[in-house]
């Protein structure tokens, strides 16, 4: 089976923007919300753009695998698997804060070659294929040159998370060796990060589909996307983006407090 990472790309962006725009029919508006068994928020605009993007692989790629955050699996054994957030930032989506994103990530053969983040609120898009760049609304985008930690813009999406997860002595390190702290989080946090607009994001806890569009985003921008190991996977549970310099240091703050 031939591949064209272009071909898939381009789709993945396209069929962001048709379920992420699906979600502005209720955001700031009325909308059903339930609470699921972990805990976490889900709305009625989550199910219906999950079920828009289904949609469209199956008419476009039939025989592709689907893992969607609201509808789960299927042929998840295909060699391009595409994996599904329709609403990542829920709580901010619920609040009327414009900061959540619809994920989309590619896996070819079981490694994650494409992603896009669609913020519906903002109108912005960035997507990245491997070895193809990282784009952001249309122009080439890159992470920012950053030396020292002091000098860093540090972002998370929430404070507890960190202590929930045995990273409260990191957490701490960090914000008193960083320059600024902000909770721009979720994946529009790794946006930021991908866009040159912030230096660090840590997500003390993600799942694989809110990882899998992040490490070709940042790859493709020139930095880094590992676990709090320094390993770049998408299956570990929590992740790093920043620049290959900062990398190291950061991840040395977390093996310290290990």
């Amino acid at each position: 089976m031939s591949i064209s990472l272009t071909e898939l790309k381009q789709a993945a962006m396209e069929f962001a923007r048709e379920g992420g725009d699906s979600t502005l029919n209720y955001f700031n508006e009325s909308f059903e919300l339930e609470i699921k068994d972990d805990d976490s928020p889900v709305t009625n605009a989550d199910r219906e753009a999950e079920s828009i993007i289904r949609k469209k692989i199956r008419k476009h790629f039939p025989g592709h695998g689907i893992i969607g955050e609201e509808f789960g699996k299927e042929n998840e054994d295909s060699d391009v698997v595409w994996i599904l957030d329709p609403i990542d930032g829920t709580k901010s989506f619920i609040h009327g804060v414009p900061f959540y994103t619809t994920l989309i990530g590619v896996l070819v053969k079981n490694k994650p070659e494409i992603g896009v983040i669609y913020a519906p609120a903002l109108n912005e898009i960035v997507s990245a294929a491997k070895d193809l760049g990282c784009y952001h609304n249309g122009e080439k985008t890159s992470v920012r040159t950053c030396s020292n930690l002091s000098d860093a813009t540090f972002l998370s999406t929430d404070v507890t998370s960190f202590e929930e997860h045995g990273f409260q002595t990191a957490l701490m390190e960090l914000l008193q060796s960083t320059r600024i702290h902000r909770t721009w989080g979720d994946a529009y946090g790794h946006m930021l990060v991908a866009t040159g607009r912030a230096d660090i994001m840590i997500d003390a806890i993600l799942h694989i589909w809110d990882a899998a569009a992040l490490l070709p985003i940042i790859t493709e921008a020139g930095g880094a996307f590992s676990d709090v190991n320094g390993h770049a996977t998408i299956e570990s549970g929590n992740a790093i983006s920043t620049n290959k310099t900062l990398k190291d240091k950061i991840v040395h703050i977390f093996e310290n407090q290990q």
